[in-house]
């Protein structure tokens, strides 16, 4: 039976809020990946996975010149829409991950970004290569998932395990489920892809976090909660 891990209605709902200013997605994750980033200025970027439209409105506000949304929910295209209004500059585009990116062009994109999708997905390898097919040689792909250490603390059994758990939200009562992976996996899948690697970061909170959730602040400075890295085409 095929997997749908889009997040639709209430938890899509959910998780554009809790992105929004949450101490993981938007003080965690977000400014790990844009310190990757560097300069966007002028470039075309493709989001993968764009949730709420949170980095493309961030790529816009950082000088992205074009930047294209891919997201399986109808719930968080609705919300993406929302965030990024009228910007023609901004095209969004409900599909299935677990699919090619048919409709989109080769060597067409500077920078691909893909935060913390990877992990739902079963195609990965597919994923991947039609990421590296649309970047143009040179192109970047930033790219961050949960950190292997964090699934093997919060589910336990073998570090070496890549079977499919399910995590709870905070305390909201709503679950995602996802693969875990060892970094050996994480880290070969994108080499096979034909990409360089050209940083790895283990993204702790920004201090900002603190206002919003101290306790998860603080334990995001003892537990690797993601992993995100800097790719480059060959």
């Amino acid at each position: 039976m095929r997997l749908n891990t889009a997040y639709e209605g209430a938890l899509g709902d959910y998780f554009a809020e809790s992105a929004t200013d949450g101490p993981y997605n938007a003080h965690t994750d977000r400014p790990a990946m844009f310190a990757l980033a560097g300069d966007v200025t002028g470039l075309r970027a493709l989001d993968v996975g764009c949730g709420a439209g949170h980095y493309i409105a961030e790529l816009r506000a950082r000088g992205a010149a074009e930047v294209v949304g891919v997201e399986g929910s109808e719930t968080l295209v609705r919300h993406a829409c929302e965030r990024v209004g009228s910007d023609a500059a901004v095209t969004l585009h409900q599909h299935d991950l677990e699919e090619p990116l048919e409709f989109l062009s080769d060597d067409s994109f500077d920078l691909a970004v893909a935060a913390l999708v990877h992990h739902h997905l079963e195609n990965r390898e597919q994923l991947l290569a039609e990421l590296h097919r649309v970047l143009r040689p040179g192109g970047t792909l930033l790219l961050s998932t949960v950190h292997p250490t964090a699934d093997w603390v919060w589910h336990g059994g073998s570090y070496f395990d890549e079977d499919r758990v399910e995590t709870r939200f905070g305390t909201s009562g709503f679950t995602n489920s996802h693969r875990r992976m060892t970094m050996q996996t994480f880290l070969g899948e994108l080499l096979d892809a034909g990409f360089a690697l050209e940083r790895l970061v283990e993204p702790r909170a920004a201090e900002s976090a603190r206002r919003v959730d101290e306790a998860r602040y603080l334990k995001t400075l003892q537990t690797p909660f993601f992993v995100a890295v800097r790719m480059r085409k060959h």
